[in-house]
């Protein structure tokens, strides 16, 4: 029995460092926006996968080729950036999967002032 425990504990183990920590679904909206970050500049509207709120990515996702009309469902990892410089996000996303691309306009898209 104290075998058998100890191969389980080993297999959940190994299964659990396959799991890569701060993975998460973002969807990325079908245009993008004037911001403003060191100068103005165009940003990715992205939101978790399941909220209804956009927000502004200033730094693009290592890895994505992103084409204006689709909208698209990514699987990205969070990298922690040690020494940001102080105009630079302290997070990394890189791409990890594109799961879906889908035609469209994406909705709810916050309006802003011209």
């Amino acid at each position: 029995m104290h075998k058998l425990m100890m191969i389980l504990f080993f297999c959940s183990l190994l299964i659990s460092c396959n799991q890569p920590e701060n993975v998460e679904n973002l969807v990325v909206a079908s245009s993008t926006v004037d911001c403003i970050g060191v100068g103005p500049q165009k940003c990715l509207l992205v939101k978790s996968e399941g909220e209804t709120d956009w927000t502004f990515l200033y730094s693009g996702i290592e890895g994505f080729n992103y084409q204006p009309g689709y909208e698209y469902l990514l699987k990205v990892r969070k990298e922690e950036v040690e020494n940001p410089a102080a105009d630079q996000s302290s997070i990394r996303y890189v791409l990890v999967k594109e799961i879906s691309r889908e035609m469209k306009t994406s909705e709810n898209m916050p309006l802003l002032p011209l």
